[in-house]
């Protein structure tokens, strides 16, 4: 979504001489497009992301939309204490640029890893928090924000190529949309996510299982409404993320079925441990912790397991997780033994 990101920067800043576009050191064979189009509005302040938010905080209060790059964990985390006290505080227009959700920045190892980020933020009030599920939505997305006011923080993914199919690029603040329809299962996914979500329905419809799939962007403000619902229609959901299970969408569907009380059992896939060291790539990573394709579709027919025993009356088994259609390649998620 970089490529992405920095096309729609120029074309903003080409009506808007208010655009700005800082960096801490990040964003090399990515950014120069915009920094040789526009060098006196590109910035690049060092290895110093809480320099970057308060430098930002200060040109946006003198009339400026600065948007602040860097990898997702240094972007939110390193300066939340100046995003809450800067741009949130005072509702300006900070736009806060983080690449790299999960574990795309795989073998870079845990320090790397975003796992957290939507979580600690879209509880700041006034923040809008946004995870495009691609490149098309990550455009629309910074179209729509941009003729706004207060803070946003845009949580994007790497991949310049993936578009999720029956999404189109539409965003709406607030809102969530439903790009695959089924009566069986239901998946709802954090922006990039869905791609994993959609690659678990297309082999549970290959066992007769058909799936609805819906992609929440828009994490603050939430899609409360849409969510509801959804929820509504079906007995069980999967969340499906690339961040802690606590804290992003997982948690967002279990406040709206607990506020509207639903009758919907929750499963949320998501990281449920700290990584502890072990090193391989994106795909290598997901599997490990619970998040693949195969472990989604485990889930949703362990849903739908617990739906057809309660339709029934019977009692639910103990989880026999080869007897309800695990693909054989998959093993539980475990955490790992306490150290010595």
């Amino acid at each position: 979504m970089r490529k992405a990101l920095v096309r729609t920067l120029i074309e903003l800043a080409e009506k808007d001489p208010r655009v700005l576009l800082m960096t801490a050191d990040l964003g090399y064979t990515v950014l120069e497009p915009f920094a040789e189009r526009f060098p006196d509005r590109f910035f690049n302040v060092g290895v110093a992301e809480q320099n970057m938010i308060g430098l930002a905080t200060g040109l946006a209060d003198s009339g400026f939309i600065p948007y602040v790059y860097s990898i997702a964990t240094f972007a939110a985390l390193r300066p939340y204490e100046f995003i809450r006290n800067g741009p949130v505080l005072q509702k300006l227009p900070v736009r806060i640029i983080g690449v790299g959700g999960g574990f795309e920045y795989d073998h870079a190892g845990p320090t790397h890893y975003a796992l957290e980020d939507v979580g600690a933020l879209r509880m700041q009030p006034g923040l809008q928090v946004i995870t495009p599920a691609d490149s098309g939505q990550c455009r629309s997305a910074l179209l729509h924000v941009h003729g706004g006011g207060g803070p946003a923080y845009f949580r994007l993914g790497k991949d310049d190529v993936y578009a999720v199919p029956g999404l189109s690029g539409r965003f709406e603040p607030g809102r969530a949309h439903v790009v695959r329809q089924g009566n069986d299962a239901l998946f709802i996914a954090m922006g990039p996510a869905a791609a994993l979500a959609l690659r678990a329905a297309d082999a549970l419809s290959v066992q007769g299982m058909e799936s609805t799939v819906m992609v929440v962007s828009s994490m603050s403000p939430a899609p409360v409404e849409d969510l509801r619902a959804l929820l509504s229609r079906f007995p069980f959901a999967v969340t499906v993320e690339a961040h802690y299970a606590t804290g992003g969408v997982g948690s967002l569907v279990c406040e709206v079925v607990a506020e509207h009380n639903l009758d919907c059992r929750v499963t949320r896939c998501g990281v449920t441990r700290n990584p502890s060291g072990e090193q391989g790539d994106q795909e290598f990573l997901n599997r490990l912790h619970g998040i693949s394709p195969e472990h989604l579709a485990a889930a949703a027919l362990e849903g739908s397991r617990r739906a057809a025993a309660k339709r029934s009356g019977s009692a639910v088994k103990p989880d026999d997780w080869r007897a309800i259609g695990f693909p054989a390649s998959v093993e539980p998620v475990k955490a790992p033994p306490p150290a010595p």
